[in-house]
């Protein structure tokens, strides 16, 4: 196979070195394309590896004969102006023979030895099957593998995917196989339909697991067609659940995240987030949860391999201004600040202001807070005619709504107050009816 070549990349980009060290696999940066159809096959990966991704994870390997995959397979919940929000998919694992997987991977390896490049694996949960596909892929000279116990649509029905993936006792099983056969860094993929996921977490690192990977993508039906009565995509007549991935599913994918990192048990597992991450801004936030590396599917598959150089100068941009030279500098950095409801600051006050000279006079703010919050707006006309709208301080609540419904930015903000109080925790508050009595506190008895 005639592979295109590259030298080792720099890992410095503005001056601020993104090199990762995850699990013991190095990459120049932390931008990882998940798997998924743009790393199927040795051309996209190269393509990637040429825009300068950090590293890739391969496509879902399995046993042969291989997958066989449907025609239609996409579909997309989209914004009031076509912007795709979210996006389904009912594609399965690899539908290419394992022995032509195996060889453009072992090429692509030789090829670019600087960049991490995973093997993503899903065979079925018995111990020979393990065995028998470890070795072949440990012979590639991959840096690691990425088990797909997350799937939720058609490799579950066949007992693989997401049916191991919410079962504990099979992930630490699985785990535990990969260890015995396979010597370098094995990464968990997880579910995200699943009621808790520190469950899975935990036994993938009860398995042995080197590192959790996060979010797979969520059971959804995205739209229909309402003259076929049929959900999208169509394959004839029919339709089925999909895996609902993009910008949709980043809060839901960031909150696994975070539970994962302060969680005591997994607090110290490497984490690869993914779910919805779009630019240079997102990978920051995952990172600042807890995440060591990111992996990136939907935007590329809209917008192309390039938008990794905005990721990679954009962040590096933001780590320069605020003074973190290293990925390592902000990773989790946000995880002391991220608690349980009963920890927050029940004395804790913040009110909106609007800076009238930005107001446009749109009264989008009155009318959500006046038909669906705390009717703390007030709506003032003058004799000519001209509106104004004024936040009623005693009775703001500082719930946000205004804010987020405003669409100028700035022009809403939430002015915290000083009341005066100390901190007071729910498990403190007089109001809690559940509240334990304690002798030492006489507002208690």
């Amino acid at each position: 196979m005639n592979m295109p070549t590259a030298g080792l990349t720099d890992t410095f980009v503005n001056g601020i070195d993104l090199s990762v060290d995850f699990a013991g696999i190095k990459a120049p940066n932390p931008f990882w394309l998940a798997s998924a159809p743009p790393t199927d096959k040795a051309y996209n990966v190269v393509r990637a590896y040429e825009a300068g991704w950090g590293g890739v994870v391969w496509k879902t390997l399995g046993e042969d004969p291989a997958a066989v995959n449907v025609s239609s397979r996409y579909s997309a919940h989209f914004g009031r102006n076509r912007e795709v929000l979210g996006f389904n998919n009912i594609e399965l694992i690899t539908d290419r023979s394992l022995e032509i997987n195996l060889r453009e991977i072992t090429a692509v390896k030789k090829a670019w030895p600087d960049r991490a490049l995973i093997v993503s694996i899903m065979v079925p949960c018995e111990e020979a099957a393990w065995k028998h596909i470890l070795p072949l892929v440990e012979a590639t000279g991959a840096d690691g593998i990425e088990l797909n116990l997350g799937c939720p649509h058609g490799m579950p029905e066949r007992g693989m995917g997401a049916a191991v993936g919410q079962n504990p006792d099979l992930i630490e099983k699985v785990t535990r196989w990969c260890k015995q056969y396979y010597s370098k860094p094995v990464i968990v993929k997880l579910t995200p339909n699943i009621t808790d996921i520190r469950a899975p977490a935990r036994a993938a690192l009860r398995g042995g697991a080197d590192a959790v990977s996060l979010i797979n993508t969520i059971n959804s039906i995205t739209s229909l067609d309402l003259d076929a009565m049929v959900a999208r995509p169509t394959v004839g007549s029919q339709s089925t659940h999909g895996g609902y991935c993009g910008s949709a599913v980043k809060p839901i994918a960031m909150n696994m995240v975070a539970e994962i990192a302060r969680d005591a048990p997994t607090r110290d597992l490497p984490i690869s987030g993914i779910g919805g991450i779009s630019n240079w801004r997102d990978a920051a936030e995952f990172v600042a949860l807890g995440a060591g590396s990111v992996q990136v599917c939907t935007a590329a598959m809209l917008h192309g391999f390039r938008i990794v150089e905005e990721m990679k100068d954009g962040l590096s941009r933001w780590m320069a201004e605020k003074g973190y030279r290293t990925i390592a500098d902000f990773t989790g950095k946000a995880i002391p600040n991220t608690t349980d409801w009963k920890h927050l600051d029940m004395n804790f006050q913040t009110i909106a202001h609007i800076d009238q000279d930005k107001c446009i006079e749109c009264g989008r703010c009155y009318i959500a807070c006046e038909d669906t919050s705390h009717q703390s707006i007030a709506k003032r006309v003058d004799a000519g005619g001209a509106r104004r709208y004024e936040v009623i301080e005693e009775e703001c609540v500082g719930c946000n709504l205004c804010q987020i419904t405003c669409p100028v930015q700035d022009c809403i903000t939430m002015v915290p107050q000083e009341t005066g109080k100390p901190y007071m925790s729910w498990e403190e508050d007089p109001r809690n009816p559940f509240r334990k009595l304690s002798a030492a506190d006489p507002a208690a008895l």
